[in-house]
């Protein structure tokens, strides 16, 4: 059943097939942000998967971020999803994002 309070985690070794570079978004070898944006839409939609019909998936409708800070290949990227509003079709998810150094 869809409800407030289901997540789910992603997360990704920054390598450079996922850098601006490789993936024509930038010029320098950091985390691309559409790599970013993936990221967090595979965590929305694991947050939610086993709760769907059979056959569904998600969406992504509107996406609002803030990138704030480069991560370097080799520093491992988490994207925490939490569902924060079911209404009908329509799943609203705050999605928070951390960069763990290795």
């Amino acid at each position: 059943m869809l409800e407030v309070g289901l997540k789910h985690t992603s997360e990704l070794t920054v390598s450079e097939a996922t850098t601006a570079i490789q993936v024509g978004s930038g010029d320098m070898l950091v985390l691309a942000t559409p790599m970013m944006m993936a990221l967090m839409e595979n965590a929305a939609m694991l947050a939610v998967k086993d709760e769907l019909p059979n056959g569904c998936t998600t969406v992504g409708g509107h996406i609002e971020s803030s990138h704030l800070k480069p991560s370097k290949i080799g520093d491992v990227v988490k994207a925490m999803a939490e569902v924060t509003k079911v209404e009908g079709k329509k799943i609203e998810l705050s999605i928070t994002s951390q960069n763990t150094k290795q």
